[in-house]
């Protein structure tokens, strides 16, 4: 069996250990040392990666035991080399996890909740509880948690016999009952854990709680969204730069950028309201400047928007014995089409009507509407109706197109 150096020494960046096995498995090798401080996955946390000499490992697991290094090349069996664990993502690591303890142990001491999940991933870490916390109640979890990191609390881990084990108040998700190791924050948490942890709170460095939203397997539950350590720090960089960003283009002061860009957002929804009453205006004036035709109406239009469209349909169907049509778009972005007639069953003829167009849409027996992306520029689009009117008889040669 492996001899685990990380549950003795969790800061042990550097060992030297000899091959014991080394056995190729698809399409990699699994590497077995006589000690190891590369910690395989477990307890959510993923397993280490780094050098053993100069052959990167890539992963780690545990097997029956002992811990497979996973590598892309064999390395001599009994060759005893110097290695080294990948740093600063373990370490990183075990600052989430331990930030994690310390957010979970606190809830539960608060509100009874359990930790039933927790992911820590490449981005954020996850805590699911079985009881829901509201904003109010995480923002006073957060307050503690960033208090309990400033006093410097002491972690430590154990393998308590099953005497002393059976006396202890501590959290699991699973029934355990032997060679449990139980990882300890002072004042703060108890709690069964596989994993290496921070020798201090200190060394968390920062606890954030990005978001929570509810469970979607319980209601009655709550995901938490969170980072802690030199991963916070970096959130909060980035979100600071993006906040300075925001309050110089609006030029407001930093703490008042979200009432800033309330402000712009109502602006905007006020022009927004005000040039769809403009578009339905226009739309209308178009439509009453329409000579009235037995055959039909197509126009290009780079103003209105899709309401005033329809609108101007509605009213040039009225004007026209064929087809109302009008195309809103540029040759380069392609087009959306809204098509409307009061003689056509529409619906019936929408496939050739996409077919001469290069179109796709649909719709209602009196109106269609769709977009006809690759069909080059507005002649063409013209010219391809005039050839599908030849074509396709029935796409409406007889409405003189």
């Amino acid at each position: 069996m492996t001899e685990k150096l990380y549950y003795i020494d969790s800061h042990m960046k550097t060992f030297t250990a000899t091959v014991l096995a080394c056995e190729p498995v698809k399409d990699r090798y699994e590497v077995v040392l006589d000690r190891t401080a590369f910690f395989p996955e477990g307890g959510g946390q993923a397993g280490d990666s780094g050098f053993i000499g100069d052959t990167a490992v890539f992963d780690t697991h545990e097997k029956n035991g002992d811990v497979m290094h996973y590598v892309n090349q064999p390395i001599p069996v009994n060759s005893t080399l110097d290695c080294r664990i990948d740093w600063e993502k373990r370490f990183r690591r075990m600052q989430n996890h331990s930030g994690e303890h310390i957010v979970s142990g606190l809830v539960h001491k608060k509100y009874g909740y359990s930790n039933v999940g927790f992911h820590m991933g490449a981005e954020f870490v996850t805590i699911d509880f079985d009881g829901f916390l509201t904003p109010e109640q995480l923002a006073e979890i957060e307050r503690e948690a960033n208090y309990a990191v400033a006093a410097n609390y002491k972690v430590t881990a154990s393998f308590p016999e099953p005497e002393v084990l059976k006396t202890l108040d501590y959290r699991s998700k699973l029934e355990l009952t032997e060679n449990v190791r139980i990882v300890e924050i002072e004042n703060t948490d108890i709690c069964a854990c596989c994993a290496p942890h921070v020798s201090s709170t200190a060394e968390v460095g920062l606890v954030k709680i990005l978001s929570s939203e509810r469970r979607r397997r319980s209601g009655d539950g709550v995901r938490v969204t969170m980072l802690c350590g030199l991963d916070a720090y970096e959130n909060y960089t980035r979100t600071h730069d993006n906040n300075a960003a925001i309050s110089m283009l609006l030029s407001a002061r930093r703490e008042e950028t979200a009432a800033a860009v309330e402000r712009v957002l109502a602006e905007q929804e006020r022009l927004k309201q005000r040039n769809a009453e403009l578009s339905r205006a226009l739309a209308h004036l178009r439509a009453e400047t329409l000579e009235p035709t037995d055959g039909n109406i197509i126009i290009f239009d780079t103003v209105l928007d899709e309401p005033a469209l329809r609108e101007f349909v509605n009213e040039a169907v009225t004007k026209c014995g064929g087809l109302a049509a009008v195309f809103s778009g540029s040759d380069e972005a392609g087009y959306r089409y809204i098509i409307g007639s009061r003689k056509i069953d529409l619906r019936a003829s929408a496939k050739e009507i996409n077919s001469g167009i290069n179109g796709r849409g649909g719709g209602s027996r009196e109106m269609i509407q769709g977009s006809c992306p690759d069909s080059g520029s507005s002649e063409m689009i013209q010219g391809s109706c005039k050839e599908s009117a030849e074509n396709i008889q029935k796409f409406l040669s007889i409405y003189n197109i």
